[in-house]
């Protein structure tokens, strides 16, 4: 069997994955339309406005808000899923696992370990600094709930399958090796996130943030041979970013638990997270799933080890 990121063969069928790439960008720009109406129903169209996402959020109502943002989304899965479907004319599953249902025992062991090293990180800074504030409004919560569970893992699934499913086997079909395709694909995992407000406030020295994981999340893909634990893993974060911790600069406002009053910065907590918990974490996921070949995953493979 083909590992994970080589299963796309059809490397000369350019004019596919054109479409599909300009199917993708559509359908995520066409998503944007319901927000942009409602924003212009409200006067923030103006060029004094367009950037002040806390006041977007505070006139249509975070929960709201938070909803608009993430419709785009789900029009991009659509499109990617559809483009993989009937214009490659390949399983949906093969650009998620090469196992032959979801495993989602390993999505959920990825969530919740990450959702708890969040949590014990946010408890170590509550106990130590007073930047952050009892913020939850029990009338919103619930909706701001049921919003996080259901829309923010369409949002990450919709990256996952973009940059770490379809982009990687195309780049992993072109290329032949593992980590130029997890490379590539990191650097513009982080590009695309250049637009963020919190890239906007900290500066781009966020993007190494942005493309270290996107480099982790790769490595992952490619030693587990499925998007699992990388869904698992962005899931827990984004989901954590709206329910229980907040600020009044990044990209989500909500009425999550605490707030933040901290002010943008690239903190000690950035730092671990790249260079001592991600790894651990790929150390572990090693130990658990029995991850093998890393050198042949990552750096060869020859013809023999690629054809059907």
């Amino acid at each position: 069997m083909k590992p994970f990121h080589l299963t796309d063969e059809r490397t000369t069928n350019w004019p596919a994955h054109i479409m599909i790439v300009a199917m993708i960008l559509v359908a995520y720009f066409l998503g944007q339309f319901p927000l942009l109406i409602a924003l212009g129903q409200h006067d923030l169209l103006r060029p004094e406005t367009i950037d002040d996402t806390k006041l977007m959020a505070e006139t249509l109502g975070y929960n709201t808000f938070l909803s608009y943002l993430l419709i785009s989304f789900f029009t991009a899965l659509g499109a990617v899923l559809i483009g993989v479907k009937y214009v490659l004319k390949r399983p949906i599953l093969s650009v998620i696992t090469i196992r032959k249902k979801l495993d989602l025992k390993r999505f959920f062991m990825s969530f919740g370990l990450w959702f708890c090293v969040l949590g014990v990180l946010l408890t170590i800074v509550i106990n130590r600094t007073d930047q952050f504030e009892w913020n939850v409004d029990w009338r919103t919560f619930p909706g701001l709930l049921v919003v996080s569970l259901l829309l923010i893992p369409i949002q990450t699934t919709c990256e996952e399958v973009i940059f770490r499913g379809y982009l990687l086997q195309l780049f992993g079909a072109f290329l032949k090796k593992g980590w130029l395709s997890i490379f590539f694909t990191g650097v513009l995992f982080g590009l695309v996130h250049g637009s963020n407000p919190e890239v906007e406030k900290i500066g781009n020295i966020l993007l190494l943030y942005y493309i270290g994981t996107g480099i982790f999340l790769g490595i992952m893909t490619v030693m587990d041979d499925g998007l699992e634990l990388s869904m698992g893993y962005h899931a827990a974060n984004n989901i954590f970013a709206a329910l229980i911790v907040t600020n009044d600069w990044q990209a989500f406002q909500t009425d999550a638990l605490f707030i933040d009053h901290g002010g943008p910065s690239f903190g000690w907590d950035s730092i671990v997270t790249l260079v001592v918990l991600q790894p651990l974490l790929i150390l572990l996921f090693a130990k658990v799933f029995k991850w093998k070949n890393w050198k042949k995953k990552l750096f060869h493979y020859g013809a023999e080890d690629i054809r059907d």
